[in-house]
């Protein structure tokens, strides 16, 4: 397994470009780079420029990733350039981006089923509480949407990975990847986003586990505050999640599978970001709106909570608000990247000499 890293999250990634944050992740002990949209390697489909970026990935033995944007026809308004990219036709725009991204041998293609929203609270945060649409209406529209898209995948021979995003529940994903087909879409395993819908990172690996075909690999702190739980993105080896249970179900699920690293982006690059999110686990409305929630699996993850609070009493890590108050410039960011990669190298390392022992 390939380790790398999220294409936006590297540090100076705007101001190097897509080439140049291939070289800076290379030089940083990196061997890929995943740009979530192929529009952020060349906004124009420029052939020259994907050709180019292709080229220099295999060059420099790097993997290369990219993928589409949203597929959730209420949240396309809010991205222009995946109808812009079509000249107003929106089912086009996506047709061009695959053909694009099949032109330079991606077949595997990341998107993701809504937006977050960051100046609002709590849950309203996330669009799977809108309430000019329900959640149930954009689930039937993105399955139908991803209906229409599927003949242009099957021709191309590409698939859509639907993120584990913050917003969706593993079981919805499993659900849309059987009812479209598993041949044109499958899962990008994000290892700490469905803590977000109350899952145990380790059970949502087992139920994505024959469809993971992405990563995003990232750990987050997770402990009580006010109104409910806080959730906060720590470098891999610091939060709750266990990779040394969920690295050996992915190696078996798809043994090919690169470990893609994302982090917070660094204050430098952009205006600082939300510092924590609050989980409303103890309010009804939050809680009924995962009907597939199982009392044991909410019972594992209240334990990990409480196991993970106690290192934080131990003096072992540091609590949210100290870490918050931390600087994360270039230098932080930077650290917090291969510090991740470190833990996830001796992780991977573990597994694989479990697997062959001498």
């Amino acid at each position: 397994m390939r380790i790398g890293i999220d294409g936006l999250k590297m540090p100076e990634s705007a101001k190097r470009g897509p080439i140049g944050t291939l070289t800076h992740a290379k030089e940083n002990g990196l061997e890929g780079v995943f740009f979530r949209s192929v529009l952020g390697i060349s906004p124009t489909l420029d052939p020259a420029e994907l050709r180019n970026i292709r080229d220099r990935a295999d060059d420099m033995g790097m993997y290369l990733e990219t993928g589409l944007g949203k597929v959730n026809p209420f949240a396309i308004p809010e991205a222009p350039e995946l109808r812009a990219v079509g000249a107003g036709d929106t089912l086009l725009g996506f047709r061009r981006m695959m053909e694009a991204c099949a032109s330079i041998g991606c077949y595997e293609l990341w998107a993701s089923t809504a937006n977050v929203k960051p100046m609002f609270p709590g849950r309203l945060a996330w669009d799977r509480f809108r309430t000019d649409v329900t959640w149930e209406e954009q689930l039937v529209a993105i399955e139908r949407f991803l209906g229409r898209l599927a003949p242009y995948a099957r021709d191309l021979g590409v698939r859509i990975n639907l993120e584990t995003h913050e917003e969706i529940t593993s079981f919805e994903l499993v659900r849309l990847v059987e009812a479209v087909g598993p041949d044109v879409v499958g899962i990008t395993y994000d290892t700490a986003n469905a803590l977000h819908r109350v899952e145990h990172p380790v059970w949502t690996a087992r139920r994505v586990a024959p469809y993971i075909q992405q990563t995003h690999i990232k750990d987050a702190h997770v402990a009580h505050g006010e109104d409910g739980l806080y959730y906060q993105l720590r470098p891999c080896g610091t939060g709750v999640v266990d990779f040394s249970e969920i690295i050996p179900i992915i190696t078996e699920a798809n043994p090919a599978v690169n470990l893609t690293l994302e982090n917070y982006e660094s204050y430098e690059d952009r205006p600082r970001n939300p510092e924590k999110w609050l989980l409303e686990i103890y309010d009804e409305e939050f809680i009924s709106a995962h009907p597939d929630l199982s009392t044991s699996e909410f019972a594992a993850y209240l334990k990990m909570v409480h196991d993970y609070e106690a290192r934080i009493a131990a003096g072992e890590l540091p609590n949210l608000d100290t870490y918050a108050e931390q600087p994360f410039g270039y230098v932080e960011t930077v650290r917090y990247i291969t510090d991740s990669a470190a833990h996830i190298r001796e992780v991977c390392n573990a597994a694989k000499a479990a697997q062959n022992p001498a």
